[in-house]
Protein backbone atom coordinates (compact mmCIF):
# COMPACT_ATOMS: atom_id res chain seq x y z
CA UNK A 1 0.00 0.00 0.00
CA UNK A 2 1.33 3.20 -0.98
CA UNK A 3 2.11 5.45 1.68
CA UNK A 4 3.68 9.08 1.04
CA UNK A 5 4.34 12.10 3.24
CA UNK A 6 2.62 14.88 2.32
CA UNK A 7 4.77 17.80 2.14
CA UNK A 8 3.02 21.36 2.59
CA UNK A 9 4.20 24.50 1.05
CA UNK A 10 2.60 27.71 2.75
CA UNK A 11 3.10 31.34 1.64
CA UNK A 12 6.42 32.17 3.93
CA UNK A 13 9.57 33.19 2.35
CA UNK A 14 12.15 29.77 2.24
CA UNK A 15 10.94 27.84 -0.42
CA UNK A 16 14.00 26.36 -1.32
CA UNK A 17 13.89 24.31 1.81
CA UNK A 18 10.92 23.01 0.72
CA UNK A 19 12.55 21.82 -2.37
CA UNK A 20 15.28 20.50 -0.57
CA UNK A 21 13.30 18.16 1.68
CA UNK A 22 11.52 16.65 -1.22
CA UNK A 23 14.34 15.91 -3.36
CA UNK A 24 15.54 14.53 0.10
CA UNK A 25 12.21 12.48 0.56
CA UNK A 26 12.51 11.14 -3.37
CA UNK A 27 16.25 10.55 -3.09
CA UNK A 28 15.14 8.13 0.29
CA UNK A 29 12.94 6.23 -1.99
CA UNK A 30 9.81 7.57 -0.68
CA UNK A 31 6.49 8.82 -2.01
CA UNK A 32 5.36 12.03 -1.15
CA UNK A 33 1.77 14.10 -1.80
CA UNK A 34 2.34 17.48 -2.77
CA UNK A 35 0.38 20.44 -1.53
CA UNK A 36 1.47 24.05 -2.81
CA UNK A 37 -1.11 27.30 -1.11
CA UNK A 38 -2.01 29.65 -3.58
CA UNK A 39 0.33 32.09 -1.14
CA UNK A 40 3.43 30.05 -1.86
CA UNK A 41 3.05 29.56 -5.53
CA UNK A 42 3.45 33.51 -5.55
CA UNK A 43 6.76 33.19 -3.28
CA UNK A 44 7.80 30.51 -5.27
CA UNK A 45 7.66 32.79 -8.30
CA UNK A 46 9.34 35.48 -6.19
CA UNK A 47 12.19 33.48 -4.95
CA UNK A 48 13.08 31.68 -8.21
CA UNK A 49 11.21 33.36 -11.36
CA UNK A 50 9.44 30.15 -11.66
CA UNK A 51 5.52 29.16 -12.07
CA UNK A 52 3.75 26.87 -10.09
CA UNK A 53 0.59 25.90 -11.70
CA UNK A 54 -2.36 23.41 -11.14
CA UNK A 55 -3.07 22.38 -14.50
CA UNK A 56 1.06 21.88 -15.14
CA UNK A 57 2.06 21.31 -11.69
CA UNK A 58 4.27 18.21 -12.98
CA UNK A 59 6.84 20.25 -15.68
CA UNK A 60 6.91 23.30 -13.03
CA UNK A 61 7.71 21.05 -9.91
CA UNK A 62 10.49 19.23 -12.09
CA UNK A 63 11.95 22.95 -13.09
CA UNK A 64 11.55 24.14 -9.39
CA UNK A 65 13.73 20.85 -8.22
CA UNK A 66 15.97 21.11 -10.98
CA UNK A 67 15.66 17.58 -12.09
CA UNK A 68 13.83 14.36 -13.98
CA UNK A 69 10.68 13.45 -11.72
CA UNK A 70 10.65 10.23 -13.88
CA UNK A 71 10.11 7.41 -12.26
CA UNK A 72 9.37 9.35 -8.75
CA UNK A 73 6.51 8.47 -7.11
CA UNK A 74 5.09 11.87 -6.09
CA UNK A 75 1.39 13.53 -6.79
CA UNK A 76 -0.47 16.77 -6.46
CA UNK A 77 -3.40 17.79 -4.74
CA UNK A 78 -4.61 21.37 -5.55
CA UNK A 79 -4.51 23.12 -2.01
CA UNK A 80 -8.59 24.34 -2.76
CA UNK A 81 -9.47 20.57 -2.97
CA UNK A 82 -10.94 19.95 0.21
CA UNK A 83 -12.01 16.80 -0.96
CA UNK A 84 -8.26 15.44 -1.80
CA UNK A 85 -7.26 12.63 -0.44
CA UNK A 86 -4.99 14.03 2.38
CA UNK A 87 -8.08 15.55 3.95
CA UNK A 88 -9.07 12.41 5.30
CA UNK A 89 -7.63 10.17 8.72
CA UNK A 90 -8.69 7.26 6.34
CA UNK A 91 -6.05 8.20 3.55
CA UNK A 92 -2.67 6.36 4.27
CA UNK A 93 0.22 8.76 4.56
CA UNK A 94 3.51 8.71 6.40
CA UNK A 95 3.00 12.36 8.04
CA UNK A 96 3.33 15.90 7.31
CA UNK A 97 6.23 18.24 7.00
CA UNK A 98 5.13 21.61 6.77
CA UNK A 99 7.86 23.76 4.90
CA UNK A 100 7.83 26.68 5.15
CA UNK A 101 5.36 27.20 7.69
CA UNK A 102 4.16 31.04 7.54
CA UNK A 103 2.64 32.14 10.63
CA UNK A 104 -1.06 32.71 9.09
CA UNK A 105 -0.62 28.92 8.24
CA UNK A 106 0.81 27.81 11.97
CA UNK A 107 -2.51 29.56 13.37
CA UNK A 108 -5.13 27.66 11.23
CA UNK A 109 -3.41 24.87 11.74
CA UNK A 110 -3.54 25.23 15.74
CA UNK A 111 -6.92 26.52 16.20
CA UNK A 112 -8.17 23.87 13.41
CA UNK A 113 -9.20 26.18 11.06
CA UNK A 114 -8.98 24.23 8.12
CA UNK A 115 -8.95 27.25 5.55
CA UNK A 116 -7.82 24.95 2.78
CA UNK A 117 -5.90 21.17 2.09
CA UNK A 118 -2.44 22.38 3.57
CA UNK A 119 -3.91 23.14 6.69
CA UNK A 120 -6.72 20.29 6.79
CA UNK A 121 -4.23 17.69 5.75
CA UNK A 122 -2.02 19.02 8.79
CA UNK A 123 -4.33 19.26 11.81
CA UNK A 124 -5.77 15.26 10.28
CA UNK A 125 -2.06 14.47 10.53
CA UNK A 126 -2.00 15.72 13.99
CA UNK A 127 -5.56 13.40 15.03
CA UNK A 128 -4.50 10.30 13.73
CA UNK A 129 -1.26 10.81 15.89
CA UNK A 130 1.42 11.06 12.75
CA UNK A 131 4.77 12.65 12.16
CA UNK A 132 3.88 16.47 11.72
CA UNK A 133 7.05 18.84 11.56
CA UNK A 134 6.40 22.53 11.27
CA UNK A 135 8.79 24.63 10.08
CA UNK A 136 8.12 28.78 11.13
CA UNK A 137 10.89 30.87 9.22
CA UNK A 138 9.69 34.46 10.29
CA UNK A 139 11.48 36.23 12.91
CA UNK A 140 10.81 38.14 14.79
CA UNK A 141 7.92 36.66 16.71
CA UNK A 142 5.00 38.08 18.07
CA UNK A 143 3.44 36.20 21.39
CA UNK A 144 -0.02 34.96 19.71
CA UNK A 145 2.44 33.11 17.00
CA UNK A 146 4.64 31.74 20.04
CA UNK A 147 1.03 30.79 21.74
CA UNK A 148 0.58 28.90 18.39
CA UNK A 149 3.87 26.89 17.88
CA UNK A 150 3.44 26.41 21.52
CA UNK A 151 -0.20 25.36 20.93
CA UNK A 152 1.19 22.83 17.92
CA UNK A 153 3.55 21.33 19.97
CA UNK A 154 1.26 20.32 22.13
CA UNK A 155 -0.68 18.74 19.59
CA UNK A 156 2.24 16.94 19.07
CA UNK A 157 4.00 18.53 16.25
CA UNK A 158 7.70 19.17 15.67
CA UNK A 159 8.39 22.74 15.42
CA UNK A 160 11.44 22.87 13.91
CA UNK A 161 12.56 26.71 12.98
CA UNK A 162 14.58 27.18 9.89
CA UNK A 163 17.74 27.83 11.80
CA UNK A 164 20.53 26.56 9.78
CA UNK A 165 23.49 25.63 11.84
CA UNK A 166 27.17 26.70 10.45
CA UNK A 167 29.23 24.54 12.32
CA UNK A 168 29.36 21.85 9.79
CA UNK A 169 30.78 24.24 7.09
CA UNK A 170 32.34 26.75 8.66
CA UNK A 171 32.45 30.16 7.61
CA UNK A 172 32.46 29.38 4.29
CA UNK A 173 29.26 28.02 4.11
CA UNK A 174 27.31 27.84 0.77
CA UNK A 175 23.30 29.21 1.07
CA UNK A 176 22.86 25.65 -0.29
CA UNK A 177 25.04 23.97 2.63
CA UNK A 178 22.47 26.31 4.47
CA UNK A 179 19.06 24.75 3.42
CA UNK A 180 20.33 21.58 3.06
CA UNK A 181 21.08 21.80 6.99
CA UNK A 182 17.38 22.62 7.73
CA UNK A 183 16.22 19.84 5.84
CA UNK A 184 18.72 17.55 7.22
CA UNK A 185 16.77 18.12 10.40
CA UNK A 186 13.08 18.29 9.08
CA UNK A 187 14.40 14.71 7.34
CA UNK A 188 15.63 13.50 10.88
CA UNK A 189 12.31 14.90 12.37
CA UNK A 190 10.26 12.72 9.66
CA UNK A 191 12.61 9.64 10.62
CA UNK A 192 14.30 9.57 7.05
CA UNK A 193 17.71 8.65 6.16
CA UNK A 194 19.55 11.17 4.27
CA UNK A 195 22.98 12.86 3.74
CA UNK A 196 22.72 16.47 3.35
CA UNK A 197 25.58 17.28 6.50
CA UNK A 198 28.28 15.62 8.25
CA UNK A 199 27.47 14.96 11.94
CA UNK A 200 29.13 14.95 14.70
CA UNK A 201 31.55 12.25 15.34
CA UNK A 202 33.17 13.25 18.92
CA UNK A 203 35.97 13.99 16.89
CA UNK A 204 36.89 17.60 18.23
CA UNK A 205 39.77 18.25 15.81
CA UNK A 206 37.13 17.67 12.68
CA UNK A 207 34.91 20.34 13.91
CA UNK A 208 31.64 18.57 12.61
CA UNK A 209 28.28 18.77 14.44
CA UNK A 210 24.84 18.92 14.63
CA UNK A 211 22.82 19.63 17.38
Amino acid sequence: MREPWVVGVSGASGTPYAAAVIRGLLDAGEAVDLVVSRAARLTIMDETGRPFRDGHWERDLTDWLGRDLSGADVRHWAAGDLAAGPSSGSYPVRGMAVVPASTAACAGIAIGLSKDLLQRAAEVNLKERRRVVVVPRETPVTRSHLEHLIALHDAGAVVLPASPGFYGAGAAASGAQLVDFVAGKVLDALGVGHDLFRRWSGDLGAGHRSR
